[in-house]
């Protein structure tokens, strides 16, 4: 059986303005890099202002599991489907992070016959996005510690810098650092750290904001440090929003690249949605919508996180109003939900399909809280039987959602054809009434609570007197409108990673909040959660090489 980038290899792909062509978009509005990827001009996306939006299609997740759900994958299978059936649709998805391609998670295309192309460039530098971000963030750091270096006008407490550097790199040894050693020529000694890129602020700026003018006065909005008096020190205080919006104003425009069917895909913007908010760009999406009739997004991991997100945070913030949502589930995951060891996944074991069930049910229970109809998609492996996917059909019905297995990792659109047909029907029935979780003028700690006790089905929020009076600093000062990002681990709904299924009145101890005024939200770190990962025993990057031919091996 071909691996994923053999069969990308192996892509009959179309020169990339010819793709353009078919939204719409003339070739003196694509910027190319290369034949097979460009992005959109900002003058183009302007111009759009005043056409009507498309329907938007989110696909989410169970919970993830080693088992694997394949929840980019079917984003792709589905756009591909859609256009398949003769709906006009493009596909909106995030960029992938150098951290989990040499990690354990791997990369961000898809799979199979549901990929997006140019895999490997995709999965590595791709249009220099990231770089551009990490550069940005950067940059502000080391402006902060020159201002303080060179006198210090805006009177920063050095204990209370808030802006910690970043790299797109998992690196565990960065995490709590000490800075400036060796003298005076080198500054004032402090305590810093690193964060991997996809958890910056500055990334998540770039995929809230709506043009260049608004990503400049959020990156200006920044919180950078604290002074002795707690007042809060700005990046717009020490000049460095102008040059960090300058080093970002290619990074703004999408990118446009192909699946295998040739279909449109734009890719643009990588948060996390374990430490962030986990959604591709808003300019992306919109962007789409004016150009297609049907735009297929995806959120980061489980629904607890990135659907949670994607609703509370960034329709909230951008205006949009999804009208469906697809949750993706294998029988495997589910059986590994259900108690099933990795090792005896591929034998058939009807109750603990049922046993597992028990979160792909959470899952619908909780997008119901959002007023948009749920369906759910089986992504199909050899070793599912008859009777496994049947018993998932009927918990799904059980529950108002029908499950339509799909075969699109070795069929492409043909084995999303009926997924396909079920969205349009369901989009076209109108029944989505969506409406975020919880109003802007609810408290912070509140909106916690909500989060915690609605979606996680927590029994209780622990945070201590330090958090809770930050927090109500944080309302007396006008941010108490924010949404709430939780950082939490994606495998559980609960903090606890090794607690699978459904969990129920479980705590959820916040060990830190932090504000990020520029992309505007709260950031509640929950448990034992890092915004640095490591990497793990034996990383993907032991495998990755190039081959005789001169190309890359191991990519997945």
């Amino acid at each position: 059986m071909a691996t994923d980038i053999e069969i990308a290899r192996e892509a009959k792909k179309q020169p990339i303005l010819d793709v353009g062509a078919r939204l719409g978009i003339p070739a003196s509005d694509l910027l190319p890099f290369g034949h097979d990827k460009a992005k959109v001009s900002s003058s183009f996306i302007e111009s759009l202002d005043g056409r009507a939006d498309g329907s938007l299609v989110l696909v989410t997740a169970i919970n993830p599991t080693p088992a694997g759900e394949g929840k980019t994958t079917t984003t792709v299978g589905l756009g591909d489907g859609l256009n398949r059936i003769g709906k006009k649709a493009a596909i909106c998805i995030r960029e992938a992070s150098l951290g989990p391609c040499f990690g354990m998670k791997g990369g961000a295309a898809g799979g199979g016959y549901a990929q997006v192309v140019p895999m490997e460039d995709m999965n590595l530098h791709f249009t220099g996005d990231f770089h551009a971000i990490t550069s940005a963030h950067n940059l502000l750091s080391a402006m902060i510690d020159n201002h303080v270096y060179w006198g210090n006008e805006q009177g920063i407490d050095t204990r209370r810098i808030a802006w910690r550097r970043v790299m797109d790199m998992n690196d565990r040894a960065l995490r709590q650092i000490t800075c400036s050693l060796g003298g005076v020529a080198n500054g004032y000694p402090r305590e810093a750290g690193f964060d991997i890129t996809v958890a910056s602020e500055v990334m998540a700026i770039l995929c809230l904001a709506t043009d260049l003018d608004d990503l400049q006065k959020r990156l200006g909005d920044i919180i950078v440090a604290y002074r002795r008096d707690r007042s809060p020190v700005f990046c717009r205080d020490i000049k460095a929003d102008g040059a960090m919006t300058v080093l970002l104003q290619q990074a703004m425009q999408p990118n446009l690249v192909q699946t295998l069917e040739n279909n449109p895909a734009f890719v643009h913007g990588g948060p996390f949605a374990n430490i962030a908010h986990g959604c591709n760009s808003v300019v992306a999406t919109k962007t789409a919508l004016k150009l297609a009739d049907f735009v297929v997004t995806e959120a980061g991991f489980g629904a607890d996180l990135g659907a949670e997100k994607f609703m509370n945070i960034k329709c909230r913030k951008a205006g949009l109003s999804p009208k469906a949502v697809v949750i993706v589930a294998t029988i495997r995951a589910l059986k590994m939900n259900g108690g099933v060891a990795r090792a005896q996944l591929g034998s058939e074991n009807v109750d603990a399909v049922e046993k597992g069930c028990a979160n792909l049910g959470r899952h619908i229970e909780n997008l119901k809280n959002f007023g948009v109809p749920a369906i759910v998609a089986i992504n199909h492996f050899t070793t599912d039987t008859d009777r496994e996917v049947e018993s998932v059909r009927q918990y799904a019905q059980s529950l108002g959602a029908d499950a339509i297995l799909c075969r699109h990792w070795a069929l492409g659109s043909e084995g999303t054809e009926e997924l396909a047909r079920k969205v349009v029907e369901v989009v076209e029935a109108g029944t989505a009434d969506f409406a975020p979780l919880y109003p802007d003028e609810m408290g912070l700690l509140e909106k916690i609570e909500t989060v915690a006790k609605r979606i996680y089905r927590a029994g209780d929020v622990v945070a201590d007197k330090k958090i809770r009076d930050q927090l109500a600093q944080w309302e007396d000062a006008g941010f108490g409108r924010l949404p709430i990002c939780m950082a939490k681990t994606q495998y559980s709904f609960s903090v606890d990673p090794d607690l699978r299924g459904a969990p129920e009145g479980h705590s959820v101890p916040i060990r830190e909040v932090r504000l990020s005024a520029g992309a505007g939200f709260i950031v509640a770190i929950c448990g034992a959660i890092m915004t640095m990962p490591g990497l793990p025993r034996a990383p993907a990057a032991e495998a990755i090489r190039l081959n005789d031919a001169g190309q890359i091996e191991g990519l997945f």
